[in-house]
This record gives C-alpha cells, structure tokens and sequence, in this order.
C-alpha cells in the first residue's frame, strides 16, 4: 500500500533531495510543499502545493485534503544571526510552525508520524561530538533555543515522531536562493577574496544527499526516536576551508585563522558539536560519504553531471 509523505521547505537544501530521494520510492507519494512557487527542475512524479507553514489555517487545510502518514518538516528559520535580529520571525517559523503541523496532524485518524528537522546547536558544544543519549544543555542563541523549543513540542505531540538532528549541511540545489559552506568557501577563495575562518569550531559537516537518505532510512523503516544525521568526518571549520581549498586547487593563502571571539558574531556558537553515529549505522543502516567524497558529489553536480 502506498503511503503518503508530505514534505515541508521542498524548495530548501534538504527539501529538494528529499523529494528526488522519495521519487525513487514506488511504495511512497509524495506532496511537496513550500513557501512561493516551485523551484524543482523536474516537475513530474509528485504533487505541489505553495504553504505557508506559519499560517494555521493553510497548514490545516494541506493537513486535512491529503491526510499524508508522514510529514518531514525541514522548513525552518536556520541564518543563526539573522534569528538573533528577528526573535519574533525565527519563533513563529520555528516554534509555532511546529505546533501548527502537530494541531492538524492530530486531527487525522491514520496515526501520522512527524518526522522533525533538528540541529546540534541545541548542545552547548563543550563535550562533542554527541551521541543521541547526551542531554542537551541551555542552548547558546536565539535559533538555538527555537529548535530546542520546537523538539520539546514534537516530544510532548502525542504523534509517532522522529527528530533527525544534523550538522552544516553542505550540497548543490536547483535554483539555488541561498548559498552555503561550502559554496561559500570554494566561491570566494575563486575570486581571490581573503577570508577570516575559525580555528576553534568543529563540526561533522554534512552532505545534503546523506541527510536525504538518512530521513528517508528512518521513514522507510518506520524508525521513531531521535537520531543523529551528519558527515562522519569530524574536523575544525579552518580543516573544512583548506580541504575546499585543496579540493579545487585554489589559494589556502587566503584563508586567516581567527578564533571566535574576535569575530563578535551576533549569536553565540556551540565551539566543539558534531555527532557520533552509531545508532544511526546499527539502526538504520546509514553510511555517509567521507567528506572529500561530498567535495566530489558537490563538483559533478555543478558540473551538470
């Protein structure tokens, strides 16, 4: 029997992969939703609908006509900073968005699962990398404490629920509005732009297809819980530029080692997260690519290949 999966933030990093993962699935249909028109270069095997998961009503209305068996709400507010100068935007997208998808989803009647999007700066990155069992500690910024809030919420549903939590999520989209580390690191350096990169934040980053495949590992297997979902490469931001730098041969020259403090980002950081994945390894079979391995999924891709 086919089941339903209803995707928030299909447009985003993580959407669109889930959305090409799922295509591969015949025992799955799948209801993509996001905020404004479709930016998916392939139109054809699944549904589209334009939501605004901050709108209860729309939520509601979405919820009601397609009575989906699993959400995977990757829809989120995740500029770090950019929550810090709009507390009010990053909790209602964040926090009452969550609670929107729980209200409806309790209406149903086919016991749905909510599959929830989390991150490791719930930790205070003071003992990472961390395992599923470590508590997390008084998150350190305003989007920290919004994703903390949002998995209390998704714990106290009611619902069969699943929280993925992950790390710096890497990878190429279609239609891309919003850049990230990688793509960040390896333009620049491509420009001859100096950049200040710091030394003492460390990180497991993650490839966006792994964390599509671990998502969809655990809907597959009807995995409830939480689990970690990143690279298993564990390396400090600064190791994370030069690789980028070596990868595409371009000048390390350029990249200046800073310690946090000196940056006076408007969010606080977690210094030491990243996650151990063995939960995710014996339970759900998940095997992420090495992160030079990612370096070389990235390129193809921007290669049109």
């Amino acid at each position: 029997m086919t089941k339903k999966i209803l995707i928030t933030g299909s447009n985003g990093l993580l959407g669109q992969k889930l959305v090409y993962r799922f295509l591969n699935e015949p025992d799955f249909s799948i209801i993509a939703t996001s905020k404004g028109a479709n930016r998916l270069k392939v139109e054809k095997g699944y549904m589209f609908e334009p939501l605004d998961i901050t709108d209860a009503a729309a939520v509601s209305a979405i919820i009601t006509k397609y009575a989906p068996d699993i959400v995977i709400n990757t829809a989120a507010m995740t500029d770090v900073d950019g929550c810090e100068s709009k507390p009010d935007e990053c909790h209602k997208l964040n926090v009452e968005a969550v609670q929107n998808l729980i209200n409806a989803l309790k209406k149903l009647k086919n016991n749905p699962q909510l599959i929830h999007l989390s991150t490791d700066f719930i930790f205070d990155g003071k003992s990472g990398p961390y395992r599923e069992t470590d508590i997390p500690y008084p998150p350190k910024s305003i989007y920290a404490e919004s994703k903390f809030v949002s998995e209390k919420e998704v714990k106290a549903s009611g619902l069969r629920w699943t929280i993925i939590r992950t790390v710096l999520v890497y990878g190429v989209v279609d239609n891309m509005s919003r850049s990230n580390i990688v793509l960040v690191a390896k333009n620049n350096l491509a420009k001859g732009r100096q950049m200040n990169v710091v030394d003492d934040q460390y990180r497991t980053p993650t490839l966006a297809e792994d964390l599509a495949e671990g998502c969809a590992l655990a809907t597959i297997k009807d995995a409830t819980g939480i689990y970690h979902i990143s690279g298993k490469d564990f390396m400090s931001i600064l190791e994370l530029f030069y690789k980028v730098a070596d990868f595409w041969k371009l000048d390390k020259s350029l990249i200046k080692p800073v310690d946090t403090a000196t940056l006076a980002q408007p969010a606080q950081r977690p210094l030491k997260t990243g996650f151990i994945l063995d939960k995710a390894r014996q339970e759900l079979g998940y095997n992420p690519h090495s992160f030079t391995e990612g370096l070389q999924i990235v390129d193809n891709q921007l290669n049109g290949e």
